[in-house]
């Protein structure tokens, strides 16, 4: 099955889970034509068919429940109950039970496509050290979370650039488009349940976001709370692509599960209802681009934090530690990162075929 085909499978079973906007299938078909990056994040579905083709063997290790979609664009910052900063992986909706390694492999895969695009200055070799040391670091530690308190001082100033001022991105949110069409009444109901004060008022927007979810319907409340403003999003969640790959009977959703389960300081402000998630948006609440990050950043740092959370999402699966612990010992020879080089060539060897030919055979 070529990228066309698994795309155009994988998004008939897509209309099959939620009522999919085309329009931004559309432009998420224009989005992978630009850039290895951008078509890295939207293909998930293809990862799951050549994960198995290319590092067969890391398929046979120690199974948790994973990330799945885990690159270094899925993180970011909320706060907690307490108001304290925390930083972690922020999109969960890919996860499923698999093989610890694929987490590994995906978020280094997209380091190095990074890194050719030069969104990076790191050298491989070091990226992929540090990703692994922290990763083991922290199965040795029993695992920590991020909070950004008085700790990690470095990190908060990271995560807190400049892109992130609250002028734009309240400007942004407030010059979206109109949401005009009737919304599902679940998810208006959930909307007004959790703002603080629906009876307020409030306007509806269209949010246009993200890449693997470009697609799903997103519903964004926007209001003005004691003076300044606040938003909620909406956004339908399905199983995990998993499902399709796997042509497995289960619809289990198992993002809540890891959201409850892993070494995490929970975000009260995200609530899981059926086929919905909702959340609020703010500056201090939302994924952390590579564009926002500062120039003088401490890449090598970073990156051994997001192994140190990789392992902090699995602590999710705490039977499995003690296999992990052991299987990780065993490893050598640099496996992390030739199994990441041979996902790098499986995946631009994709994007070549898509940037190339996507106008007259991506899915309609």
């Amino acid at each position: 099955m070529n990228i066309f085909k698994a795309t155009a499978d994988f998004e008939h079973w897509l209309a099959g889970q939620l009522p999919i906007i085309r329009q931004d299938l559309a432009l998420k078909h224009e989005h992978m034509a630009e850039a290895a990056f951008p078509f890295f994040r939207a293909t998930f579905y293809r990862w799951l068919q050549l994960w198995p083709e290319h590092c067969a063997d890391l398929t046979k290790a120690p199974a948790v429940l994973g990330v799945g979609d885990l690159h270094i664009e899925n993180f970011g910052t909320w706060r907690d109950e307490e108001g304290r900063l925390i930083w972690g992986v922020n999109d969960l909706d890919e996860a499923w039970p698999t093989a610890y390694t694929l987490d590994l492999v995906r978020l280094l895969t997209s380091v190095y496509v990074a890194i050719e695009e030069e969104h990076l200055c790191i050298s491989r070799r070091a990226a992929s050290e540090a990703i692994e040391e922290g990763y083991r670091d922290a199965l040795a530690a029993g695992g920590k979370a991020f909070i950004l308190a008085e700790n990690h001082r470095w990190l908060r100033l990271l995560a807190l650039g400049k892109l992130r001022d609250p002028v734009q991105f309240w400007n942004k949110l407030e010059h979206l488009q109109p949401f005009t069409a009737k919304p599902p009444e679940e998810a208006r109901k959930l909307l007004e349940q959790w703002l603080p004060s629906p009876k307020q008022g409030y306007l509806l927007k269209r949010r246009i976001a993200g890449m693997g979810s470009l697609g799903h319907p997103r519903i964004l409340a926007l209001s003005r709370w004691r003076g300044a403003f606040i938003a909620r999003e909406a956004k339908a969640i399905r199983p995990s692509a998993w499902v399709w790959a796997k042509k497995a009977s289960s619809n289990e959703i198992y993002c809540e599960k890891l959201v409850q389960r892993s070494i995490r300081v929970p975000d009260p402000c995200v609530h899981f209802h059926g086929r919905w998630v909702v959340r609020r948006l703010a500056p201090d609440c939302s994924r952390i681009e590579l564009a926002s990050l500062a120039k003088d950043r401490d890449e090598a740092r970073l990156l051994y934090s997001m192994g140190w959370e990789t392992a902090n999402m699995h602590f999710s699966t705490p039977q499995a530690i003690g296999k992990i612990r052991q299987d990780v010992a065993t490893r050598r020879g640099r496996w992390l990162h030739k199994a990441a080089k041979s996902m790098l060539a499986a995946t631009k060897k994709d994007w070549d075929k898509w940037r190339r030919d996507w106008k007259q055979s991506a899915p309609r």
